[in-house]
């Protein structure tokens, strides 16, 4: 009988085993079918959960949009990152073929060198890569096209900017599913768009900010001297307001209170506008104060905000030696500097700001301010003549006080609001000014609509990306989201929020802030010994000088022992001195790497010690619970 039990009991063993696997494979398949659109993410910075702004992007499409990924497979043998890179732009684009309802079609096409699909990634504009010495090229690009023929493309993946694909792709989306774009009208005595406004009129590139803009809506110059805002301009985007008539301010105010959008940056320091000769033939001063006050806010007169918390670390020459300080009037703006309930910054890491200015409220009836973008609480204004020219950025940051409160940066405006020319349009010599709108708007028609930032230098590439050469094309690989925070304030205005949240996901710096306090705190202390070290070592040179100068005036007389006791005593003083400054540079080297050597321990030692010393200390517990237990028993 037993062996019949035992035969049984392998029987029901191998059923269950049986049963096991079908459940196995059963529970795979419902999953994939059940669960194919649920994703989880543990990245930190989230970078496989699509943006806000690519889901409604994807929402919005009304008309089909193809799109064909063309991949040699010759590159990802020769580049295994290159096929990894493909693998999860193919597995992206097939997430936004699903998310579209079927409105965004894949193809993916490997062509084959001289081969009808190569010639198909050639007329799609797409740029090949040199594979051997045969001359075979290898394409990973992307080429999209919509139901009237509109065509966009990337013409090669490079993998500098693989944190900023889902930005690429939904461009290329958004860029096919509206082909009639917002009108934005760009006015700036800036040479925004290439070319040279100001000696020694060198033609420079066109901003980088413009082509992220252009990308997304169509951008018109506008002359700096027109005395009406045409009509099928959208938004206004004034940048550096400077050198203007009142007829051209009286057009940008009547474009505002006729409900016309705007997004204005001002300067009290405008480090782009410094001439290439090193010549400052006007201040670097926006001038828009006239308009901006009847809006609720002005800028601050000659006033730059410092802030020592988010302070960029920068090289500098401090007595012949390259020294890092924190220049307090560059800033890296993050989360804790933001609104995170406006849809215009909330989905922003990181701004960096050069010399900002400061913005400030007027209390100007029914305007209704909203700040955007401020400093920390560690703030401090400036006087903007100390960061012209040749600044210093060790004594700014020697001398740094704080006003313990936030400065405004950035602001939304919103309300009805009055004109800035109560008396009509300004009087023009004979007829009427030309192109003069012909009813004057006293106040505004309805609510208007503004984003004022207090910085112009953020939208120059060199505050915010990286410049690449790949094959001779320059790319632009972002630090910083100056480019997106415009993009969307533009969208915003436009009535639309389709782009916000859609951002190349950079990794922002978290700096430990505690450690910042400490390092600049022991820096400070030392930066003041430096300096009575330096005054007192200048006042020795000047007196040595000035001896050997009055014995060379006097020709080949011979020094009294007096004066040679003089000199030696300059000589043994300025020895002295210089080794002080030496030590007090070994001091503030010791202390930072005493405080590095600290953090160390905490991250790689202590933390292991803590939890084995509590493992031993629980296991110690245990055992003489045992111990009480079995005694007791």
């Amino acid at each position: 009988m037993k062996w019949l039990e035992s035969i049984e009991k392998s029987k029901l063993g191998a059923a269950g085993l049986a049963l096991a696997v079908v459940l196995f494979f059963a529970v795979n398949i419902f999953s994939n079918a059940a669960f194919q659109g649920l994703r989880l993410d543990l990245t930190e910075g989230k970078l496989f959960t699509l943006s806000q702004g690519t889901l409604k992007v994807l929402a919005d499409i009304d008309e089909p949009i193809a799109i064909r990924l063309f991949y040699t497979k010759l590159l990802g043998e020769r580049s295994p990152r290159h096929a990894t890179y493909f693998e999860r732009v193919r597995e992206l684009l097939e997430r936004y073929a699903d998310l579209s309802q079927g409105k965004v079609t894949l193809e993916v096409i490997k062509p084959e060198p001289f081969s009808d699909s190569e010639d198909r990634a050639v007329a799609a504009g797409l740029r090949g890569i040199p594979l051997n010495d045969s001359g075979d090229l290898g394409y990973f690009g992307l080429a999209g096209a919509n139901s009237t023929d509109d065509r966009a493309s990337i013409p090669f993946f490079t993998t500098e900017r693989e944190t900023f694909l889902e930005y690429d792709l939904t461009r290329i989306v958004h860029t096919l599913a509206n082909p009639e774009r917002t009108v934005v009208g760009l006015m700036s005595p800036l040479p925004l768009d290439g070319g040279a406004t100001r000696p020694p009129f060198n033609a420079g590139p066109r901003w980088a900010v413009l082509d992220q803009i252009s990308d997304f809506f169509e951008v018109r110059t506008l002359p700096m001297g027109l005395r009406q805002i045409p009509e099928d301009i959208d938004i206004l985007m004034l940048v550096h307001p400077k050198g203007m008539n009142d007829f051209t301010r009286y057009a940008i105010d009547q474009f505002v209170l006729g409900g016309g959008r705007a997004l204005i940056f001002v300067d009290a320091n405008a480090e782009v506008d410094a001439p290439a000769d090193g010549r400052m033939r006007s201040l670097p001063r926006s001038e828009f104060n006239k308009n901006l006050n009847v809006w609720g806010l002005k800028l601050a007169d000659n006033k730059v905000a410092g802030d020592l918390d988010t302070a960029r670390r920068v090289n500098v020459r401090v007595g012949g030696k390259m020294n890092v300080v924190d220049y307090v009037v560059w800033l890296s703006l993050g989360k804790n500097n933001f609104d995170a309930g406006d849809a215009v910054i909330g989905d922003i890491s990181t701004i960096n700001v050069a010399t900002a200015g400061i913005l400030e409220k007027t209390g100007a009836p029914g305007a209704e301010i909203q700040p955007l973008i401020t400093t920390g609480p560690n703030a401090m204004s400036i006087d903007a003549e100390k960061v012209m020219m040749q600044p210093d950025p060790v004594a700014l940051f020697r001398d740094f006080e704080s006003g313990k409160k936030p400065l405004m940066l950035a602001a939304r405006v919103r309300g009805k609001v009055k004109t800035a020319f109560p008396d009509g349009p300004p009087k023009d010599k004979g007829a009427k000014a030309a192109g003069t709108p012909p009813k004057h708007l006293s106040e505004s028609l309805s609510p208007v609509n503004l984003i004022v930032v207090a910085d112009v230098d953020m939208l120059h590439e060199r505050f915010w990306s990286e410049i690449r050469n790949l094959m001779g094309q320059r790319i632009f690989v972002p630090f910083a989201n100056n480019a997106d925070f415009v993009v969307n304030a533009l969208d915003n205005l436009g009535g639309s929020d389709a782009l916000i949240g859609l951002r190349g996901r950079t990794e922002s710096a978290r700096p430990f802030h505690l450690v910042q306090e400490i390092r600049q705190a022991a820096e400070r202390k030392y930066r003041d010994k430096e300096k009575s070290l330096q005054v007192k070592l200048e006042d020795v040179r000047s007196k040595l000088e000035n001896l050997q100068r009055r014995r060379g005036t006097e020709g080949d007389m011979v020094l009294s022992p007096g004066d040679k006791a003089a000199i030696e005593d300059f000589r043994t003083q300025m020895i002295v001195v210089r080794q002080g400054l030496r030590s007090v540079q070994r001091e503030l080297r010791r202390e930072i790497d005493r405080l590095d050597a600290m953090l160390k321990f905490f991250n790689i030692a202590f933390i292991p010690l803590l939890l084995g010393a509590a493992t031993i200390v629980f296991a110690l517990f245990r055992r003489t619970r045992r111990k009480v237990r079995v005694v007791a028993e």
